[in-house]
C-alpha cells in the first residue's frame, strides 16, 4: 500500500473527516478543526485503533514525521507478531525500571523514594500504554505538586523522564521524551531554580543561639532531638534512625554506618560536650535501640513533631530542620577561619574535586571536631 500521501502543507487544507497517509496511519479532522492521528490493522479478522497523539494541538503536537514514526514502530512490532493490543502501561515499565534501579542502590532510602514518589505522584500515568504518554500528561501530572513540594516534584519528573527512557531503549517507545525538562517542560512550568530555595528554608545563622536556647528550655524528645541535629549538623533521618549501638560516649564519637548515610559511605561525627549530654539524658529514658524513640515505643521520633519544636523555638516560623544544615555551613563561611574542606566534611557532602577530596581522605576527624566545639559554644552564645 502506498505511503507518505499527506504533507503538512496539504494538512492544512484538510476539511471533516478522515484522511489517510498510507499503510495504516490515518489523520481525522473533527468540526472544530482538531486533529487526531491514528493507526488501523487487522489481526484475526479483528480490527483494531490506536491513536498516536493530536496533530497542531495541545502541549505536545505529534508532526507527520513523528506520526510516521510511531506508524512505523507499530508496523514494525506487528511483523514480529507481538500483541498490541497488550500494550505495555507506563506502570508494567515502571516496575521493570524500579528493580534495575534498587538492584543498584545500597541506600534503602533511596529504594524507598523511587518507589514512593512514582507510586504516589506520577499515578495518573500508570493505565496509559506508554507509547502514547505525551508532554501534556507530564505536564498535567506534575502541576499539582510543581509549586506545593518542588524538590520532590522535580525529582519525579527525572524518575518519568528515566521511565520512558527506558521504554525507548527497549522500542516502547518513539520521538522525544516528554518529561525533559529542555524538552519543552521548561516553557510549560515555573523554573525549578525560583522555587528550590523556599523548600529547605534555613534560618539565618544569627537566630541560632536563641533558638537553641529555646530548645534547651523544653523538656519534649523532639526538642533534643532537633538541638542534637543541629549540635552536629546531621540530617534529621540520621538523628531519627540513631541506635545505641553506634555511640561511643567516652570517645566523645558517633559513628553512622554506611547504609544510613545519603552518599552510601561511614560517616564519624565528633561529640561536643552538650550533644554527649543529651545522649546520657536520654539514655536515662531509653527503652530500645533508638536514641530519640517517638510517642510509640521502638519507633523513632517523627519529622514533623521535631519541625513542630524548631519552628517554636525559631524566629523563623518557615525554618526546615534541613535549613539548620545550611545555617551551620552559612556560619563556617561567615564567621569562622575554618577551611572550607573540613566544613564540607562535617556536612558529609561528597567532594567533586579530586584535590580536595584527596586532601581529606582520612576524613580530617580532629579538624573536624575543633569545629564543631566552636559550633557549639556559638550556639550555646545565648544565656
Amino acid at each position: 500500500m502506498a505511503r507518505n500521501k499527506l504533507s503538512e502543507t496539504r494538512i492544512r487544507t484538510l476539511k471533516v473527516g478522515i484522511h489517510s497517509d498510507g499503510d495504516g496511519l490515518f489523520l481525522r479532522i473533527r468540526k472544530g478543526g482538531s486533529a487526531q492521528w491514528f493507526f488501523i490493522f487487522k489481526r484475526d479478522g479483528k480490527r483494531t485503533e490506536l491513536g498516536l497523539g493530536g496533530h497542531g494541538q495541545g502541549t505536545a503536537p505529534v508532526s507527520l514525521m513523528l506520526a510516521r514514526e510511531k506508524a512505523e514502530a507499530i508496523r514494525q512490532r506487528l511483523a514480529r507478531g507481538e500483541e498490541l493490543h497488550s500494550r505495555k502501561t507506563f506502570l508494567d515499565v515502571m516496575e521493570d525500571v524500579i528493580k534495575v534501579k534498587e538492584a543498584g542502590f545500597k541506600n534503602e532510602k533511596h529504594k524507598a523514594q523511587w518507589r514512593m514518589t512514582l507510586d504516589k505522584y506520577a499515578a495518573p500515568l500508570h493505565k496509559k500504554p506508554i507509547a502514547d504518554i505525551t508532554r501534556d500528561d507530564v505536564v498535567e501530572t506534575l502541576k499539582p505538586i510543581w509549586t506545593k513540594i518542588p524538590e520532590t516534584a522535580d525529582r519525579t519528573r527525572m524518575r518519568i523522564a528515566a521511565v520512558v527512557d527506558h521504554a525507548k531503549a527497549r522500542g516502547l517507545y518513539v520521538g522525544d521524551n516528554p518529561a525533559d525538562w529542555r524538552g519543552g517542560l521548561k516553557e510549560l512550568l515555573p523554573a525549578r531554580q525560583k522555587l528550590s530555595r523556599g523548600h529547605h528554608a534555613a534560618a539565618h545563622y544569627k537566630d541560632i543561639p536563641a533558638t537553641m536556647k529555646a530548645l534547651r528550655e523544653s523538656s519534649a524528645v523532639s526538642a533534643r532531638a532537633v538541638e542534637f541535629s543541629c549540635l552536629c549538623a546531621s540530617r534529621s533521618g540520621e538523628v531519627r534512625g540513631a541506635v545505641w549501638s553506634e555511640f561511643d560516649l567516652d570517645g566523645a564519637l558517633w559513628t553512622i554506618p554506611a547504609e544510613r548515610m545519603k552518599a552510601g559511605r561511614v560517616h564519624r561525627v565528633p561529640l561536643c560536650d552538650r550533644a554527649v549530654a543529651i545522649l546520657k539524658a536520654q539514655k536515662q529514658r531509653a527503652t530500645g535501640d533508638l536514641v530519640f524513640e517517638g510517642g510509640i515505643e521502638n519507633r523513632p521520633i517523627s519529622d514533623t513533631a521535631m519541625t513542630k519544636s524548631l519552628r517554636a523555638a525559631s524566629p523563623d516560623k518557615e525554618a526546615t530542620l534541613h535549613g539548620l544544615r545550611s545555617s551551620f555551613r552559612d556560619w563556617c563561611g561567615d564567621h569562622t577561619e575554618h577551611p572550607r574542606e573540613v566544613a564540607e566534611a562535617a556536612l558529609a557532602h561528597v567532594l567533586s574535586d579530586k584535590t580536595e577530596a584527596a586532601y581529606r581522605r582520612s576524613d580530617a576527624l580532629e579538624k573536624r571536631r575543633k569545629l564543631m566545639e566552636d559550633w557549639a559554644k556559638y550556639c550555646e552564645s545565648e544565656k
